[in-house]
């Protein structure tokens, strides 16, 4: 049985460990001990970098990393077992939420049947990673992640320091080494996650009982004293984030762990749940796995540790830029950043759940296509069932995905980004779990790559009447050249027709088109550029402005953009000071007429916003439309435009909504005067 290392408690846990299992108390597990007791004191391996921060800032990101552009990531490990989504070992002790009822429902209480007894019934029993890397690479994989712990305090390894691990318990076998194993077999880098360093807290719900019901002050079996070195010796800290002042056992037990993981199988890549934990421990963990990287390549760094940037927040580890690869969950970045990181997301929950619904390809070519022409990479999940299997709409969507990678990897693959990043749609502020907005792109979205001299456009959707334009390639200004010499369509043997224009490049593409999704342009050219003004809204031949919900920027928490189900709007506004706005060309300035389409639920009537143009504006109050989903189109007064350029039109409420304030589809402004 696991100990803490050292001092009087760790020493009380050691000796009560022993004897409860001497005297053949229930469930002693008969598991072995780990191979070695956590030594008293951490330590790293000689090389350049050293446990501080100015050592750790010299860290530089290798160019394999930079050129591979997408991984995939394995998530695997007692949790799968339900089959019930993410946070599973979390939940199932806090009374009353559905994975505590699904438990209860399907294996019983967990004061009788815990945490403990799902690692034993888990098997993994067709687990085939050399299938699952075949499949992972013909999608266009450059690198394999695996989960090697997740919060649960399970290792999914022979773990030198922990007797909870995937080969003494349930499948009986080392997976992360048969991961490591397929993957450097198919040709694909390796790379491990840990998230590990929150478990403290985040598994401790397992020390609760029932408030009701039968079971009520009954505990939960985490208070089991036989099981502290799975559950943890009794505490406090329930937080889902790093623990608060945790003992000082627990840090030296993540860092020996994560060495230990870091010694056996020599990942090119590393990934934490959060910024880097438990002060010098942590840094010291990270100054070893570069120095151990540098050892075993001739003194080549080629290791990336990926990890999350939580300022201003301090409950999830430090962070200071440059000491590795950013990280960002379920997001993307609002512009292009001079060095590299990664977005990590999933197709659909983390973990398994039955039912549920998936990323379509063209969403995830979407996101892909705006990560990279940032400098980014993307990490994919693809959940596997518990017995270690992919369902076959997963198996559907890889396939999907690598078609359009084999027509356009060369977009994709070994590129950096042009200039600007894209045009078209920018809502929202870069972050985490912000990719929502990929829901809707369409083929006014375009994002830019390079390869030497060559500048790829990819437009995120495939445009209905078979036209592109290219707005930031519109024709320069004379004597500032800007000139396209040829476009090909990847994946298109023969020419296509195309032009220059002062508005941009106009491309019309075949009928029969390379692939199923996003087309993609290679344009060749002399003194390339963006165009000025090539991500404004310009107006109709009659002057008219129209600002769909699509194409709006948007300033702060609340706001989100919305499609489906007849909407197609900005939603979810409750915040006064969120405002959501419009970067137009105005070539009439003068009065425009106002119209605004919106919807409002009932109980929501009353809110008053207002359009603004620069320093003027007008005020409107919202109507009642009978749902979220009946918009109405409302004539709210003229507003003058200020002389002829770009001009900012913003709306924002003027008063706190008392539920939302609108749900916004589009502003319209015509010149005063037009039919």
């Amino acid at each position: 049985m696991q100990r803490p290392p050292l001092g009087a408690l760790g020493l009380c846990f050691a000796l009560l460990a022993v004897g409860l299992a001497a005297a053949g108390v229930r469930g002693a597990e008969n598991l072995p001990p780990p191979a070695e007791p956590v030594p008293d004191t951490v330590a790293i391996t000689q090389g350049p970098f050293e446990s501080t921060w100015e050592s750790l800032v010299q860290y530089a990101c290798p160019a394999w990393f930079r050129d591979a552009k997408l991984g995939i990531w394995g998530i695997l490990g007692p949790q799968s077992l339900p089959e019930a989504g993410d946070w599973y070992a979390r939940h199932m002790y806090v009374e009353g939420h559905a994975q505590y009822t699904h438990h209860v429902e399907h294996y019983g209480h967990p004061s009788k049947h815990g945490y403990k007894d799902l690692a034993r019934a888990w098997k993994a029993e067709k687990f085939d990673p050399d299938r699952l890397m075949a499949l992972y690479k013909e999608a266009g994989a450059k690198y394999f992640v695996v989960l090697a712990n997740h919060h649960d305090n399970w290792d999914n390894w022979d773990s030198r320091y922990h007797r909870w691990n995937a080969v003494n318990v349930g499948p009986k076998q080392d997976l992360v080494g048969l991961w490591a194993k397929a993957a450097r077999a198919h040709g694909l880098r390796f790379g491990v996650t840990e998230h590990l360093a929150r478990s403290y807290s985040w598994f401790n719900t397992n020390k609760g009982a029932d408030t009701k019901g039968a079971f009520k002050g009954v505990p939960y079996d985490g208070r089991d004293p036989v099981y502290e070195d799975l559950y943890f010796p009794p505490h406090d800290d329930t937080r889902a984030t790093y623990p608060e002042n945790p003992p000082a056992w627990w840090p030296r037990n993540w860092f020996w762990r994560m060495r230990d993981l870091i010694d056996r199988y020599d990942p090119d890549l590393m990934y934490s749940d959060g910024a880097v934990p438990f002060g010098e421990v942590g840094r010291s963990l990270l100054a070893h796995f570069y120095n151990a990287n540098v050892a075993r390549r001739d003194g080549r760094l080629e290791a990336v540790y990926c990890l999350k940037d939580h300022r201003p927040r301090t409950d999830h580890g430090d962070y200071v830029p440059g000491i590795g690869v950013q990280d960002v969950e379920r997001g993307v970045l609002d512009a292009i950043s001079p060095d590299p990181w990664q977005t990590d997301t999933c197709i659909g929950n983390w973990f398994y759940r039955q039912g549920m619904t998936y990323k379509s390809p063209a969403m995830v070519i979407a996101l892909l296509a705006d990560i990279v022409s940032k400098n980014g990479n993307l990490l994919l999940n693809v959940p596997l069932k518990h017995d270690g299997t992919i369902d076959d709409r997963e198996e559907a969507f890889l396939h999907a995905f690598g078609a359009w990678m084999r027509v356009n990897g060369e977009a994709i693959y070994g590129t950096r980004p042009w200039k600007v990043f894209g045009e078209g749609r920018r809502k929202g502020k870069g972050g985490h779990f912000n990719e929502r907005r990929y829901t809707a792109m369409g083929a006014s979205d375009i994002r830019f790559t390079t390869r030497g001299p060559v500048l790829y456009a990819i437009a995120l959707g495939r445009p209905e009447d078979g036209r592109l334009l290219v707005r930031s390639l519109g024709r320069l200004p004379e004597g500032e050249q800007g000139t396209v010499t040829d476009v090909r369509l990847l994946g298109h043997a023969g020419d296509v027709a195309w032009k220059q224009t002062d508005e941009g490049l106009a491309v019309t593409l075949p009928a029969e088109m390379p692939c199923a999704h996003a087309p993609v342009l290679k344009i060749a050219g002399r003194g390339l550029r963006p165009a000025p003004w090539a991500d404004v809204i310009r107006p109709a031949k009659d002057g008219t402005l129209v600002l769909p919900a699509r194409d709006a920027d948007i300033h702060g928490r609340t706001p989100r953009y919305e499609v489906g189900g007849g909407k197609d709007n900005i939603g979810y506004w409750n915040d006064p000071k969120d405002y959501v706005s419009w970067e137009v060309a105005v070539e009439k300035p003068g009065p425009y007429a106002v119209e605004v389409t919106y919807s409002c639920a009932a109980g929501a009537g009353g809110s008053r916003f207002s359009v603004a143009a620069g320093e003027v504006s007008l005020v409107a109050a919202a109507a009642e439309t009978g749902s979220w989903a009946t918009f109405r189109t409302d004539a709210v007064g003229t507003l003058a435009l200020p002389a002829a350029g770009r001009c900012t039109i913003a709306v924002r409420p003027r008063t706190l909504p008392s539920w939302k304030v609108i749900g916004l589809k589009a502003v319209t402004l015509r010149p005063a005067g037009a039919d």
